[in-house]
């Protein structure tokens, strides 16, 4: 229940911005808001209880207390608070929030830097003039938004709404409509700077693709006799501005080459030839391919992930080559541009290949035109080293994520898979099989037909290791994996429609990397290869509330079915049984955390029953008696299925002997029996689940009952139609508690009052994965 509470304004106070939309009684409360609570209450509280679960703040506009849970809740500093509050949507302050490359940048604007700001949908050139406030904060407000006032320079003075006055007050004086004012999601420094701690140099943006857009592209203006450099059949050209001129709503260059040609060219394919000078001379080096140390401050090398400037913005690619061009000066990098960016090359300069890519995914630009992606900035230097290494030729799968470092590496928002257009089938398996797990890790290196290597290539360096290394996949990665499987003819619909995890296990297993089959089933004498197997039961099953143990043992018992190898499988992937994704037979299925398939091998010595001697005879007929329990196959030594068996009841049974490996020892009058092995056992390490249409995960990482993590791809969405899927992983605890249940309790429990996710764990199961303890990976 909300309460007032009384404001010392003579406290500090510490911010946080809501990253998800609270439940009742708070539901006014959007995600995306600003929130504040006294540091002296937040540390009494703290105090009181070393892990806060809720925090009774106060949201930008109120005096009352919300308690919000500690989870929803993301800290940020005073100033990115005042940042973050400039903006006029909680929608867009969640956006903004999340693109931290952006904030970063804000927080290091001062005046006198040159900018680019956008009005209307355009982009204009001008310097900052002021930072700070433009409003005095209201009584229940502790701050107000920081905005820039900005001075138009060059042709777009006169441009802007302002003289540098707002509400009468004069906050940086400039002449009439040449001023501006504007929060830090519509401002771009006009120079990127170095990161990582490199020298002090800037490097201006390279202007040398383009992608469609509608809006405006974002340039650095022209003007008549200036020098500009452009593409024209993949030479590098230069000229000089003769015109400019508007036709069909865009700026079209008219220039004078310096082959005495006359030639016109869009705005946004052409840079500017002082952008091309400003780079250092290099060193004198007569490799194609130098040292990262050498070319580049910060330390970008090929195989980099890389960020330019193009003409509507940042472009985002992969460096290839490093080296010298024909008659070119200076170094330049090679880059293969990713999906939706237009480049001019296909890797070849002057009928010379360089690297290969498809036609137009190609960019030659000036290597110091090129800084690290800052999709993931705050990355230190070791990790960036560390990631490159993971995406370079021949790199092994990196090491599952342990269980010490689940906390660190996976749980929150943007972490795991992120989903795309219907692919939660594939990042909950993709996730299942190789975040805590190695048992299927041969796919990663095992050969392939040269046809198939970009799908293993995909899969080891865009998915499985940087999952492992940096706990988070881009969706991209999953639709460029996704794209390779349709473009090879595996599938027409693999980019748009959902499949089941199944099916896709299966094409990859078995149709592209041509692993042995999982499972060998023998049933009848005929043995049956199988890569997941489907859990059915006859309609004389007694079962009401099962463990996965006793449907495997039903399963295996109405159909005949034994295991026909007597080695343990590497990896056991269970299909649970349901039909289509609407009907369960069972509300609830209790988890087996082991799976005792000892009886199920059709070859191999067993334990008695009974005496725990080893077994000679199996009776199917027992499989039900619930004498011994109940359920579950009943094999006995030689003594005791005569006793058994000597009942009124059991007279009609048949045993059956079991088969022994040849060569093993077979008791005598003189030598007594010899002890039974060890029982065969596979952990559970994944669950996936799906309830209506939309499949989730469940990992157990660890060997105590609350080691559970729960995954979603598309646990969130930020905006609409082009926004994007946040995916989350959770811990869930809570599992361990329902699984120490007794049956009776466990049938009991509501699912809807079940506490955390376990209810979908328990009731929506629909395939658990099992790894042998013994064997790491499989043959």
């Amino acid at each position: 229940m909300d309460f007032l509470w009384s404001m010392d304004t003579c406290d500090v106070k510490m911010y946080y911005i809501i990253i998800e939309k609270p439940g009742l009684p708070t539901l006014l409360i959007n995600a995306g808001h600003i929130c504040y609570i006294q540091e002296s209450r937040y540390m009494s509280r703290l105090s009181r209880s070393a892990c806060l679960q809720e925090l009774p703040v106060i949201c930008m506009g109120s005096n009352y207390d919300r308690l919000l849970k500690v989870n929803h809740l993301k800290p940020v500093s005073t100033k990115e608070a005042e940042l973050l509050q400039a903006l006029g949507e909680d929608s867009e302050r969640l956006k903004w929030y999340l693109e931290r490359d952006a904030l970063a940048t804000a927080l290091g604007l001062t005046k006198d830097t040159p900018v680019t700001v956008e009005l209307d949908g355009k982009w204009l050139q001008g310097i900052v003039r002021y930072v700070g406030r433009l409003t005095e904060p209201k009584s229940t407000d502790p701050i107000v938004g920081t905005f820039f006032g900005i001075e138009l320079q060059g042709e777009d003075k006169g441009k802007g709404p302002s003289d540098g006055t707002y509400l009468s007050k004069t906050l940086f004086p400039c002449k009439k409509d040449c001023g501006i004012f504007a929060p830090f999601s519509k401002v771009k420094p006009m120079f990127s700077k170095p990161k990582l701690g490199s020298k002090c140099l800037t490097f201006p943006a390279a202007q040398l693709a383009t992608q469609p857009s509608s809006q405006q592209a974002h340039h650095q203006p022209l003007s008549t006799g200036d020098r500009v450099s452009f593409f024209m059949d993949e030479d590098i050209l230069h000229g000089m501005v003769m015109d400019l001129e508007e036709k069909e709503g865009r700026t079209l260059v008219i220039i004078s080459t310096d082959r005495d040609e006359k030639i016109t060219l869009p705005l946004d394919s052409v840079i500017k030839r002082e952008l091309l000078q400003q780079e250092p001379e290099p060193m004198e080096t007569d490799k194609a391919v130098m040292s990262m140390e050498e070319v580049h401050p910060l330390g970008l090398g090929v195989d980099s992930l890389v960020e330019v400037s193009l003409a509507i913005g940042p472009g985002y690619g992969t460096i290839r080559w490093i080296g010298t061009l024909p008659g070119q000066k200076g170094t330049y990098a090679g880059l293969e541009l990713e999906d939706g960016y237009t480049g001019v090359s296909n890797g070849t300069f002057k009928d010379q290949r360089f690297f290969r890519c498809l036609p137009r995914q190609g960019l030659f630009v000036k290597l110091l035109s090129c800084r690290p992606d800052s999709r993931f900035q705050g990355a230190s230097a070791n990790v960036l080293q560390e990631r490159q290494a993971l995406r370079s030729p021949g790199a092994l799968p990196s090491s599952p994520i342990a269980s010490d470092q689940v906390e660190r590496m996976l749980i929150g928002r943007m972490k795991g898979i992120q989903g795309h257009i219907n692919s939660c089938y594939m990042d909950s398996a993709l996730f299942s099989l190789f975040s805590c797990s190695s048992v299927l890790d041969s796919l990663l290196f095992k050969l392939t037909e040269p046809r198939d290597a970009p799908i293993q290539s995909t899969l080891l360096h865009d998915i499985v290791n940087p999952l492992r290394s940096e706990g988070f996949v881009e969706g991209r990665h999953i639709m460029k994996l996704r794209q390779q499987l349709q473009e090879l003819g595996y599938c027409h619909t693999f980019t748009t429609e959902e499949k089941d995890p199944e099916e896709f296990l299966t094409l990859i297993m078995h149709h592209i990397f041509c692993l042995d089959p999982l499972l060998k089933l023998s049933a009848g004498g005929k043995v049956q290869d199988s890569y997941c197997y489907q859990i059915f039961l006859d309609n004389n099953h007694s079962l009401v509330l099962p463990t996965v143990q006793h449907l495997l043992e039903h399963s295996f018992h109405s159909a005949g079915l034994k295991l026909a190898e007597v080695a343990v499988p590497s990896c056991l992937i269970l299909q649970m049984p349901r039909f289509g994704k609407k009907f369960k037979m069972f509300q609830k299925i209790i988890p087996s955390l082991e799976l005792d398939i000892t009886d199920l091998l059709s070859e191999g010595p067993q334990q008695c029953v009974l005496c725990g001697q080893l077994a000679y005879e199996e009776c199917v007929d027992c499989f039900r008696d619930p004498v011994f329990s109940r359920t579950g196959f009943k094999v006995f030594c030689r003594t005791c299925s005569s006793q058994v068996h000597s009942h009124p009841e059991r007279l009609s049974h048949n045993p059956s002997p079991l088969q022994l490996p040849e060569g093993y020892p077979a008791p005598t009058t003189l030598r007594p029996p010899p002890p039974a092995p060890p029982r065969e056992r596979l952990e559970l390490f994944a669950v996936l689940c799906i309830e209506t249409s939309h499949y989730v995960s469940f990992i157990k990482h660890g060997p105590n009952s609350t080691d559970w993590i729960f995954f979603d791809s598309m646990a969130d969405r930020h905006g609409e139609r082009d926004g994007f899927n946040i995916p989350q992983v959770e811990a869930c605890p809570e599992v361990g508690m329902y699984l120490a249940m007794s049956p009776a309790e466990l049938a009991n429990q509501v699912p809807r009052d079940m506490k955390g996710v376990a209810k979908r764990l328990f009731c929506d199961a629909y395939m658990y994965l099992y790894q042998s303890t013994s064997i790491s990976l499989y043959r």
